[in-house]
């Protein structure tokens, strides 16, 4: 099984849960032993591949602007990127400027990807129901790629992917144990980073480079 062939399956639960008009956002970056899996909670109609006329690639965060600064800040995008990104307007990230980023999302050894691709028009809630429907998949997906570190952003996706309720006040640079296929993997879950959740940016900052620093080996 490959990456591509999960996409039947999330372009069907999108017409069943999400925006109809729009289309699923899948993933992106290094598809092979990532350094860290990065798991949001849905992609919303800011994301300008999720139009149903974009042809190129639908991967998170396509034509946005505050998610990447958490990733510069973690030293995760170089400087000549994120100025690019912050000097762009949604409809000036054409397709050869969504490859160049996800080239070096690739390239800095992470995968980036949601629990659901369900789109949906704004960034209203999901109920955890429809969420679970996508976790068999985003274990698939897992057990494609491999990481050796994955972080789950917020409470909610957090807990149904550990199958426990999982506060992230009180599991800051904390693992748990996830079981795939007969392969554990380490899961810290990591405070939601935007929308909301944008005051605490900076303590995701915080966890994550410490992280980076303690799984993965890399200094700040």
């Amino acid at each position: 099984m490959t990456l591509d062939d999960l996409k039947k399956e999330y372009d069907k639960l999108q017409i069943k849960y999400g925006a109809k008009e729009l289309d699923s956002i899948y993933n992106g970056g290094c598809d092979k032993n990532p350094d860290i899996c990065f798991v949001f909670m849905n992609p919303t109609g800011k994301n300008i591949a999720s139009d149903k006329n974009w042809m190129g690639r639908k991967s998170p965060w396509l034509g946005t602007k505050n998610i990447w600064k958490l990733f510069y800040q973690v030293n995760l995008l170089s400087d000549n990127t994120y100025n690019q990104i912050l000097s762009k307007k949604p409809k000036e990230w054409d397709y050869d400027f969504c490859d160049y980023v996800y080239e070096e999302v690739y390239n800095n050894h992470i995968f980036i990807t949601n629990l659901g691709k369900c789109t949906q028009i704004d960034a209203r809630p999901l109920a955890d129901n429809v969420l679970e429907k996508y976790l068999d998949l985003l274990f698939k997906e897992i057990d494609i790629i491999q990481p050796k570190v994955i972080i789950t952003f917020g409470n909610q996706v957090s807990s149904i992917i550990l199958n426990k309720k999982i506060a992230v006040s009180e599991n800051r640079k904390i693992s748990h144990n996830l079981e795939i296929n007969k392969k554990t993997y380490k899961v810290y879950p990591v405070y939601y980073p935007v929308g909301n959740g944008i005051f605490n940016i900076d303590k995701s900052i915080e966890d994550i480079k410490w992280i980076i620093k303690n799984e993965i080996g890399k200094e700040e």
